[in-house]
C-alpha cells in the first residue's frame, strides 16, 4: 500500500464523529421545537351543553294504491312452416280385373245353380206339405177330443136319466157292470134294445132295460152334429 493511501485513510476516520455529533444535535433541536409547539397550541376542553326534549310521534304510514298487475305477455304466434319438399302418398295399385272365365265354365255353373235351387225348392215344398198335414192333425185331434168330451157330456144326461128309472131287486149284491146297445131316432125315442154283456143277475138287466124305456125319449145333444143313432151304454148298481 503507498504512503498516499494510507494517508487519506487515517484522513476520513477522523471526519465521521463531527457529523454523527451534528446529526444527533439537529433531531434533538426539531425534536424540542416539536414539543414545545404543542405545549403551546394546548387549551382546557370547552364545556358542551346538551338540551333534552320529546321527540314529536311519527308520522302514519301512508298506504299505497296497488298497483295493477303487470300485462300479461303473449308469446307470438309461431309461423309454422312448410316444408320446401311435399311428401306425396304412394299411388294404391290398381287392383287387377278378374278375367273372365271361359263360357263351357259359365253355362255349367248356371245349370248347377238351376239344379240346386229346383232341389231347394222341392224340399221346401216337402217341408211345408208336412207343416200342413201336421197343423191338420193337430186340428182333427183337437175337434176330436173336443167331440169327445161333449159326446161323454150328451151321454152322462141319458145316463143320469135312465138310473133314475132303476128299482134295483133286494137281493141285489156287488156292483156288476151290464152293457146296452140302445137304437134311437133323431127325436131321442127309443126303437130297439140289446144286451150285450149281463151283469149276472138277471133282476138287474131286467130293471135296466124297463128303465131305458121309461127314459125315452132321451136326451138330445146340445150340438145336433153330435147325434149318433147307436149308443152304447154301460151301468153298474152302485153308480151314482
Amino acid at each position: 500500500m503507498s504512503a498516499e493511501a494510507l494517508a487519506f485513510g487515517e484522513r476520513r476516520e477522523p471526519a465521521l464523529l463531527p457529523a454523527f455529533v451534528l446529526a444527533a444535535l439537529v433531531h434533538l433541536f426539531l425534536a424540542a421545537v416539536m414539543f414545545l409547539g404543542v405545549r403551546w397550541q394546548s387549551h382546557p376542553p370547552e364545556t358542551v351543553v346538551v338540551e333534552l326534549w320529546e321527540a314529536p310521534p311519527a308520522p302514519a304510514p301512508v298506504e299505497e294504491a296497488p298497483k295493477p298487475p303487470p300485462p300479461k305477455l303473449e308469446p307470438e304466434p309461431v309461423p309454422v312452416q312448410k316444408p320446401d319438399i311435399a311428401v306425396k302418398a304412394p299411388k294404391p295399385k290398381p287392383k287387377p280385373e278378374p278375367k273372365p272365365a271361359p263360357k263351357k265354365d259359365v253355362d255349367f255353373k248356371k245349370r248347377l245353380n238351376e239344379e240346386v235351387a229346383q232341389e231347394q225348392r222341392a224340399i221346401d215344398e216337402q217341408l211345408r206339405e208336412a207343416q200342413r198335414r201336421e197343423a191338420a192333425a193337430r186340428q182333427q185331434a183337437i175337434a176330436a177330443a173336443a167331440r169327445d168330451r161333449a159326446l161323454a157330456t150328451w151321454v152322462d144326461k141319458i145316463r143320469a136319466k135312465i138310473r133314475g128309472n132303476i128299482r134295483l131287486p133286494g137281493d141285489m149284491s156287488g156292483n156288476p157292470e151290464a152293457i146296452f146297445d140302445v137304437t134311437q131316432l133323431p127325436t131321442g125315442e127309443v126303437i130297439s134294445i140289446r144286451l150285450r154283456k149281463s151283469s149276472g143277475h138277471r133282476g138287474y138287466d131286467d130293471a135296466v132295460e124297463r128303465a131305458i124305456l121309461k127314459a125315452s125319449p132321451l136326451p138330445k145333444p146340445d150340438q145336433l152334429n153330435l147325434f149318433e143313432r147307436q149308443l152304447e151304454l154301460r151301468f153298474r148298481p152302485q153308480d151314482k
